[in-house]
């Protein structure tokens, strides 16, 4: 680890990590453009930034990586970013893997899929844990769990409120059992900090699969989802396949799970931060006697 970041000198923007792209609002006529996936019309970058990455058309939500979710949710110059220089490494000995890492960390700039801190949102701190779509897709190894374990063993010994965004392909495969074990750690940490009467907000965004979704992505106090992101356990296909069975339409679409109870509220991105930071005002300091 450089020097310069051992004694943490960054601050900010939004501590110097993962990447950064902040087009010109308005731009010109050449300027990139991106297909939307829903209505397949072209969206000018600056469109998309200004409308919070969504589509200017059709309102689809684009997904977003970690340090620009963070710039959308949290106050300018907050967020102190906890644990940023742990690495994965192939514990294993996974064939592939140490490239896939390496793959993973220049598709992303990030270290891992997770990034953790705290901030404040609306002016109310909190802990935060956003996860990187660009990175594996957001797996859980044994840096994903760690992090997210310790976030939650630090947000109980300060007695603060945790905010999730979650976006994973569920659990790492290359380190096999112990990414797995991870599920469990990460469940006690939650509720060590539910029992010292402290709120937990999770946000499900597209998608939010496997063993995250098995765990602490459905732990939360209040649960939130993106329109239209995904959000299940299996995948569609392989429980038709296993059940033989045709699944209803929307089947684990965001709006699917809250029709049946898995999700509190759907929220999307052009007033969501103002949804967490209601929701943490409301939860300040938990059940605590504070």
């Amino acid at each position: 680890m450089p020097f310069i970041q051992f004694l943490h000198k960054v601050k900010n923007d939004l501590e110097e990590g993962g990447r950064h792209f902040e087009p010109t609002i308005g731009g010109d006529e050449n300027e990139p453009t991106k297909p939307c996936p829903k209505c397949e019309k072209q969206v000018a970058d600056s469109q998309l930034w200004a409308n919070h990455n969504t589509c200017n058309f059709c309102g689809h939500h684009f997904r977003m990586n970690a340090r620009q979710r963070i710039k959308f949710i949290t106050d300018a110059d907050s967020f102190n970013e906890l644990w940023g220089d742990m690495v994965s490494t192939d514990i294993l000995g996974f064939p592939g893997y140490e490239k896939k890492l390496e793959n993973a960390h220049t598709a992303s700039d990030e270290n891992d899929a997770v990034v953790c801190g705290t901030a404040t949102v609306d002016g109310e701190k909190c802990a935060l844990f956003v996860m990187e779509p660009n990175f594996m897709m957001g797996s859980m190894g044994t840096v994903v769990g760690e992090k997210i374990t310790r976030l939650f063993e630090y947000a109980t010994e300060h007695k603060l409120s945790v905010v999730g965004y979650t976006v994973s392909g569920g659990a790492r495969m290359q380190e096999g059992i112990l990414s797995l074990m991870q599920m469990a750690k990460t469940s006690g940490a939650v509720k060590r900090h539910s029992d010292a009467g402290l709120f937990y907000l999770t946000v499900l965004t597209d998608p939010t699969t496997g063993g995250v979704m098995a765990s602490f992505a459905m732990e939360g106090d209040i649960i939130l989802a993106e329109p239209g992101a995904t959000a299940g356990f299996a995948g569609a296909r392989v429980i038709e396949q296993t059940t033989r069975k045709k699944l209803p339409h929307g089947f684990q679409k965001s709006e699917f799970i809250l029709e049946h109870g898995f999700a509190d509220a759907i929220s999307p991105r052009q007033t969501q931060k103002e949804t967490v930071s209601y929701l943490l005002k409301m939860h300040k300091g938990g059940n605590s006697n504070e």
